[in-house]
Formats: C-alpha cells, structure tokens, sequence
C-alpha cells in the first residue's frame, strides 16, 4: 500500500461514551497528543450515524486522526446493522482444511469485504487480523482464531490482509507474541504463559513473521506475562518489541498497545504510568478505553516528543482512497449477500 504524507502525531487513542460527542471528547480530540479513537458498538446505532459521527471526530482536531474499529467477525464486530454478518475466523480455517485455494481466495474476499464496508462509513483500519493459535485453551481467543495449525494461520491470515489491501486499507496483526496459549482473559486479569522462547518461537511467532515480511502496517501486543523470557506483559517489554519484533522479526510498522484499562495491563501502575512504560518499551500509539478518567490522568502528565519515525509508521495506518478502492468497494459490497454461504 502506498504510504500516507498528512503524519499523525499524537500517540494516544482513545474512545467515546456514546453515539455523538461530548464537549469534554471534543477537547480531548483538539489535543495534539490524541492521534486516533476507537469505536465501540455503543458507538454505533446505523451506518448514516456512524457517518455522521466519524465527520464530527475529524472535525474536531487540527491534526488527522485515526479512526478504528474491532470488526473482526463473529462475536467481535461492532458495526452489524446494515453491515455483512462476517463469520468467526475459526470458519475459514476449517473451511481451509476441505478447500485450501478456495479458503484462501475467501480470506481474501473477506478482507475486502470488511475493508470496503468499513470505507464506506469513513473508517481508517480494523484491529484485524487476529493472528493467535487456537489451542483450545483461551476462551477470549477461541473461535476468533483461524486455526490451530500456525502455518495454516499464516496463509489465512496473509490473504485477509492482502483483501484488506486491496480496498484501501491497512492491517493490524495482534496479539503479539501470541495468546493462544493462556485460559485467562486478559480483560480480566493478567495471564501468564510459562512457555519458553523457543516454544514461542516455533508456533506463535510463524504467523506475525510471515505478515511483517508482508508488510503488515501495525501489530497489537498481548496483556501477557511470558515469565521465561521477560519480566513485563508483551506490551511493557523492551525485549519483546524491540529485540523480537523490530529486531528478529525486522518489523518496520506501528506497534499499538493493546487496551491500557484492561485488567492485564494495571501491573504496570497508573493510567499515566502504564501509558509512559508502553510508549518506553516502543508502542506507537497508547490505546486508553472504557475508563475517561484514565483518559484525563494520562492527558494531565503524558509528555511526547516529536518523533519522526513513530508519525511516519503512524501515517501508513491511515485509508487510502482512490479509483481502485472504489472500485473493489463496489464489488465487494455487491457480492455481500453470498459471500459466506459457502460456510453455512
């Protein structure tokens, strides 16, 4: 995909209470540290809403903004009125073990498909794909994974991004180094995977290997403890984003934090504490949900710097529109209504 030159500069991504904007969101938008907001399905009421809404987020910064959302499919998709009813991912890989050509060129469709619904309602990217092993034991992961074979992973997972490509629109691989593995919710509390690096290394790292060689614009760290091989959760760890992910895995794209209000992130400290250790451990951008007063507190201390290189792989998640998007945009919303009978 074609790089974008308007940078974005805040690291801070927040979200909204509800379906248009208070006066206190649109001040917090204004400040030049909040660079994106995500939306929820509190968010959304129908697509001429959401429309409407995403008009009056970007209006309020000087700077552009990211606007994201989780429409992963199946039980994680927050648009779904007037939206496609994309299936659990877990469906194209079993899919994939009867067809693989026609599983693939399905994961690719699909990638489309999101991608075009999503420009459609002026959404940057999607938090997709997810990349995880299913391994039967993460109840949170589950059936959003593709498959539990990881090179299955890699192959779906690749066409889905490059469907995604193909409308315009960049991906984002999570949750880095993987949470397949754990039973607890990371929502919940902080799990912890006693695995070795070389275990890891063999299974849970193929999928984000083969998508950074890709090309893949962001990748979302795990609220998960890997006590053999770093003392911080993923997101907190110097070793896992810098010497693993840019440094094994030479991959040049943003890196997001994962939610900082989530239960498997408040070992790090304070909303300002647990923001300052991901920005130091090498997150692009600081995803801080569901909780407007840790929004406040983060805002009151976070103090950036201008960092060139962290605006530019920024600026590389933002939608590109042109002839072609359009295009496949159109075809992708047309071919909606039978995309996924195959799987029924």
């Amino acid at each position: 995909m074609t790089e974008h030159t308007a940078a974005v500069r805040g690291p801070l991504m927040i979200d909204i209470a509800g379906t248009a904007l208070s006066a206190q969101e649109a001040r917090w938008l204004a400040d030049e540290r909040v660079g994106g907001l995500i939306l929820f399905s509190r968010n959304f009421v129908n697509a001429a809403q959401v429309t409407e809404l995403v008009q009056a987020i970007r209006a309020a910064s000087a700077d552009p903004l990211l606007i994201a959302v989780d429409h992963e499919g199946g039980r994680v998709q927050r648009f779904r009125e007037g939206f496609s009813r994309v299936p659990p991912m877990r469906e194209l890989g079993a899919y994939y073990d009867r067809e693989p050509e026609a599983a693939l060129q399905l994961a690719l469709d699909t990638g489309s498909l999101i991608a075009a619904e999503l420009a459609a309602v002026g959404i940057d990217f999607s938090f997709t794909p997810v990349v995880d092993i299913d391994t039967g034991q993460s109840g949170v992961i589950g059936d959003r994974a593709f498959h539990h074979d990881p090179a299955r992973v890699s192959v779906l997972a690749d066409a889905l991004m490059h469907g995604l490509h193909a409308a315009g629109m960049p991906a984002v691989a999570k949750h880095f180094p993987g949470h397949g593995f754990v039973a607890a919710d990371s929502h919940l509390e902080l799990p912890v995977d006693d695995r070795s690096l070389e275990d890891i290394r063999a299974q849970d790292l193929l999928p984000f290997r083969r998508l950074a060689e890709a090309g893949v614009e962001g990748v979302m760290p795990a609220h998960v403890l890997y006590p053999q091989v770093a003392p911080e959760p993923a997101g907190f760890s110097r070793f896992w984003i810098q010497d693993i992910l840019r440094g094994e895995l030479a991959y040049d794209g943003a890196v997001f934090s994962d939610d900082l209000s989530m239960a498997g992130a408040l070992s790090a400290g304070t909303p300002l504490q647990r923001a300052s250790a991901a920005m130091q451990a090498g997150c692009d951008m600081l995803l801080v949900c569901n909780d407007p007063q840790a929004v406040g507190e983060v805002l009151d201390g976070l103090e950036v710097k201008p960092d060139a290189a962290r605006e530019r792989r920024l600026s590389r998640l933002r939608r590109r529109d042109n002839t072609d998007t359009c295009l496949c945009r159109a075809q992708a919303i047309a071919a909606a209504d039978g995309l996924f009978t195959v799987l029924a």
